[in-house]
């Protein structure tokens, strides 16, 4: 494939589009605050703007890379982009919890095209040899968004109204809009494919219900009846999809893709890795606030050595992959991630900053070393036809594994923490950031040590609870990853695409 600028400056249109979803990701959590006082948002409001966002995304993920693959990649993007800025423009203009809701919902729809299609030609615009490369320029442009959401969040709360905080993706897909316009090319997959209706259905009524239950049971606990009952209806309608695929003439996800260990094993730890990070970052900035007294600005700011570590590892993990092979990279990688939050459930109330730096920084090499060449060993199964599906398969498992992973892990820490408090009811017990507020307005220094004391506990046990996650990780990267990631085929796309300078 010939080597051109333009695919670069497609691959930072497309790292752009990423980076708004994973601004989105965070920034949303530091005005929630402000959200209740302003809208008049009660709890269940304030879940719903995260749950709505959520819910269309799981739902649209599988069908998103189908459509694409079938009426034009390029066209695709450009709609969700449009339709990811409108829905940022009205989620900062509303003027109700109702209207923020609808509007959340829209700009998941956008996420959701965006997410696997910008993967999809990423597999189309860039080789073997090149592919680990973009992939972690991708990647780290999500992740960046993390930590940035905070920062800006904060920064932006401090001196505008709330509703800039979602007007921060309106330039950024501005731009994304004019760089995919140019430098993106037209991709297709297979267009004769007709649209399985019923396994849209399937797909769509499995994942919302299996998310929907995941985030009920990390709020009202894991037995929970309503919650059980509704991941077990989600998990009976995927084995119903499943079936149905498996007579579809016209599939709606190739299940011939499992016949690859590169792609199965790829998918598999890049999930893993999504629930243990996730999880992670989950508490990381609860710590900061309530144990470290940190502001939002100031929390994400301490989530920055994840992301440096994200580089070092990634940048890294190219080069010796190229020379032993992604199996190994990514086993190691789990296995950096599996010690250094070991080494972070020896956190205490009154450890430094300096010592969380440290282990936070290696859990990102670790992360380095093992999500970009997941997606690079899943991608590079994939022919150019299958790489929207591909895309969209991938990134549902990935987010269902995320919320799994916020959910389970954030049940661990909340039981943990509620277990070792003092006092068996009140707001002290909703969360460390009530139990901080309560002890601090009643000067109570014994109540506030309690408070830090437990949730830090809880925090550690969680890691615990991640860590052998991880462990199993790298375990099963040994046993399902190839020795040696296959090449995917060149497929007569990538020939034109290559002739005409792309």
């Amino acid at each position: 494939m010939a080597t051109s600028k333009s695919r670069w400056y497609a691959l930072a249109a497309l790292a752009l589009s990423t980076l708004a979803i994973g601004l989105d990701t965070t920034i949303l959590s530091v005005a929630l605050p402000t959200l209740s006082r302003d809208l008049h948002a009660t709890t269940g409001d304030l879940q719903w703007f995260t749950n709505a966002y959520l819910l269309v995304l799981a739902a649209v993920l599988l069908p998103a890379g189908m459509l694409g693959d079938r009426f034009g990649r390029k066209k695709l993007l450009l709609g969700a982009l449009f339709v990811f800025g409108a829905a940022s423009a009205a989620c900062a203009w509303s003027a109700s919890t109702g209207q923020l809701i609808a509007a959340r919902a829209v700009l998941g729809l956008g996420a959701a095209v965006l997410m696997p299609l910008s993967g999809a030609v990423l597999t189309v615009l860039f080789d073997d040899k090149e592919r680990s490369k973009a992939l972690s320029v991708w990647l780290t442009a999500s992740a960046l968004g993390i930590p940035l959401g905070p920062l800006l969040g904060g920064w932006l709360l401090d001196n505008f109204w709330w509703g800039s905080v979602f007007l921060i993706n309106v330039p950024l897909v501005a731009i994304a809009l004019v760089a995919v316009t140019f430098w993106v090319p037209e991709s297709h997959g297979d267009r004769t494919r007709r649209f399985d209706l019923l396994g849209v259905l399937l797909s769509a009524g499995g994942l919302v219900a299996l998310t929907y239950g995941i985030i009920e049971a990390g709020d009202r606990g894991w037995g929970d009846a309503r919650s059980l009952a509704t991941m077990i209806g989600g998990v009976a309608l995927l084995v119903g999809f499943v079936v149905w695929q498996r007579k579809a003439k016209s599939a709606l996800v190739d299940l011939d893709l499992f016949r690859s260990r590169a792609f199965t094993g790829g998918a598999v730890l890049a999930t893993v890795a999504s629930f243990a990070m996730l999880g992670l970052l989950f508490a990381l900035p609860q710590f900061f606030s309530a144990v470290g007294g940190q502001d939002a600005f100031g929390s994400g700011l301490r989530l920055l050595p994840i992301i440096g570590g994200l580089l070092i590892g990634a940048r890294t993990a190219e080069k010796v992959a190229a020379r032993v092979g992604n199996r190994v990279v990514i086993a190691g990688g789990l296995a950096l991630m599996t010690a250094a939050m070991v080494v972070g459930s020896l956190t205490d109330a009154t450890s430094g900053y300096g010592f969380v730096a440290a282990w936070i920084t290696a859990a990102g090499i670790g992360l380095g070393f093992t999500l970009p060449p997941s997606m690079d060993a899943a991608l590079g199964a994939l022919t150019a036809e299958r790489s929207g599906v591909g895309n969209g398969l991938l990134q549902a498992m990935r987010q269902v594994g995320g919320a799994i992973g916020v959910a389970v892990l954030g049940t661990v820490l909340n039981s943990a923490y509620r277990s070792g408090l003092p006092v068996s009811s009140g707001p002290v017990r909703e969360s460390a950031s009530s139990g901080v507020a309560v002890a601090t307005q009643a000067h109570d220094a014994s109540l506030l040590d309690a408070v830090r004391d437990a949730f830090t506990h809880g925090m550690d046990v969680s890691l615990l609870v991640a860590a052998a996650v991880a462990a199993a990780g790298a375990i099963l990267a040994l046993l399902m990853l190839p020795r040696r990631t296959p090449v995917a085929p060149v497929e007569p796309e990538r020939l034109v695409l290559a002739e005409s300078g792309l």
